[in-house]
């Protein structure tokens, strides 16, 4: 209502709850650790590639990393303090969270206590009522989700979903969208490959995947050694961490976003391990960073050749500004250097990434620039369709009702040339799709057209600004009428 149908008013939650994450990410740490590693944490999961790039590329993960943070925090408030208020809101926070994801959310928040516990020879708090209280608040605070699945299709067995009907929505709640893509049993299916998040997080959670590979390593050599004191005054995130990370491995399901919402747990570990350096260990560790930083230069200053973006001249400038500086700015082997130049590689990063490269792969969502195209140039009037494919972003930023629409009729639903004998129709479609049209008797007229790419599955090819040609698909916006 504030803000109308536009991608700030899509983006701009899930940045606060992302921002959310951060603060709980500070309050969480500082509950066991010092104040410079609580900074750490922060600062960490604020400029971990994958959660920045969450942002511009939105799905559930930003809330999910505001929320699982914010329940593990409350918990862990609990378990130290006994205030029924944490109880509350970690109940509530976990509620939120299986309503936005499923039931496997579960798991990030409670193995880390639990693990905590065992660790700690604390065993018996699994025993104490006041947890098994809140996980029935927590389940009580799923009853909106639960009924709202239920009126928009258990009460609706009509209704074709996966072309199916009879469809339960509360069973794909509780079981298929969580346990079916685990077992690769749902209707939603993947190829599952149990290296897939230790390669994903190398990238994903740059530029401090190394030090919390390190990290972990060192904790689990301690634990082993059972030098206890040497590690952590906690185990909660280490649980959470290493419990989601084998879940997430052993399933038949894999995106990289999905490890998102473990990052403020890797931030712990990782700070963590930076204030336990010692002076030779920040120097080699300066170096390892310094070297991480310059792949990630090279690797935007390729971006920028092969790609070439709109006035990529800017970017070249931005890589060298930021690279003197930070070099200048940061100089020694202290942890202000370590962290600082990590930080730099960071903010050279998003400047190309944001500012020159988003906007121009943006040229390519054929569906947007399709929707701006018709905004600015017909009456608000005319009825628009997409026709023979999906283009979720038309729908979002075209001015009026769109609907999708076949050639013969499916469903109930009227076919294209009854719709087109009523009235003449925008169509938005390929322009294949277009031509073989033009051959059935109707009157076709392309007015504009897109060249179209999957801009959230990228490939060398695209980005190679010589193949890229080969790569596009071209969407046309045709007037269609009937004879």
């Amino acid at each position: 209502q504030l803000l109308g149908y536009t991608a700030v008013a899509y983006k701009l939650p899930a940045m606060l709850f992302f921002l959310g994450g951060v603060a709980y990410t500070y309050a969480f740490t500082r509950l066991f650790y010092r104040k410079i590693t609580a900074q750490l944490a922060a600062l960490i999961v604020l400029t971990a590639f994958h959660g920045v790039l969450s942002n511009a590329d939105v799905r559930a993960e930003p809330y999910l990393l505001g929320l699982v943070i914010g329940a593990v925090y409350h918990f862990a408030r609990l378990y130290r303090h006994n205030r029924p208020a944490d109880l509350l809101l970690g109940a509530l926070l976990t509620g939120c969270a299986l309503m936005t994801k499923g039931l496997f959310v579960g798991v990030p928040i409670g193995a880390g206590l639990v693990v905590h516990w065992l660790i700690s020879n604390d065993w018996r708090e699994l025993l104490r009522p006041r947890w098994y209280i809140a996980v029935a608040v927590a389940l009580l605070c799923t009853l909106p989700e639960l009924y709202c699945l239920y009126a928009q299709f258990d009460s609706h067995p009509e209704k074709i979903v996966f072309g199916q009907t009879g469809v339960s929505g509360i069973r794909f709640f509780l079981w298929d969208s969580q346990f079916g893509r685990f077992f690769n049993t749902g209707p939603i299916k993947g190829a599952g490959e149990p290296t897939f998040f230790l390669h994903t997080t190398l990238w994903a959670f740059l530029p401090w995947s190394l030090l919390l590979y390190a990290a972990v390593g060192r904790i689990i050599a301690a634990l082993v050694k059972q030098r206890r004191s040497a590690i952590a005054p906690e185990y909660i995130s280490l649980g959470a961490a290493l419990a989601t990370f084998a879940l997430f491995s052993l399933s038949g399901f894999q995106l990289p976003h999905y490890i998102n919402i473990v990052f403020p747990f890797f931030a712990v570990l990782t700070a963590n391990f930076l204030t336990a350096l010692t002076p030779l260990g920040l120097r080699r560790w300066t170096v390892v960073q310094t070297g991480s930083g310059i792949v990630v230069l090279l690797i935007m200053g390729a971006l920028l050749y092969f790609f070439q973006p709109a006035h990529a001249v800017w970017g070249w400038v931005w890589l060298a500004i930021i690279s003197v500086v930070t070099v200048w700015q940061f100089r020694g082997g202290t942890l202000n250097t370590l962290v600082g130049r990590s930080i730099g590689s960071m903010v050279a990063l998003f400047g190309v990434w944001n500012v020159l490269f988003y906007p121009s792969l943006m040229e390519y969502q054929a569906g947007m620039k399709a929707a701006e195209w018709v905004n600015a140039s017909q009456p608000i009037s005319r009825p628009t369709a997409i026709y023979g494919q999906r283009a979720w972003s038309y729908e979002f930023y075209v001015n009026r009702p769109v609907a999708y629409i076949e050639y013969g009729a499916t469903a109930g639903a009227t076919s294209l040339p009854t719709q087109a004998a009523q009235s003449p129709l925008l169509l938005l479609t390929s322009a294949q799709r277009a031509d073989s049209l033009a051959k059935t008797g109707l009157v076709v007229r392309q007015l504009a057209r897109f060249p179209y790419y999957h801009v959230s599955l990228l490939t060398a090819t695209f980005l190679n600004h010589t193949t890229r040609s080969a790569t596009l698909d071209p969407w046309v916006i045709a007037e269609v009428r009937a004879r």
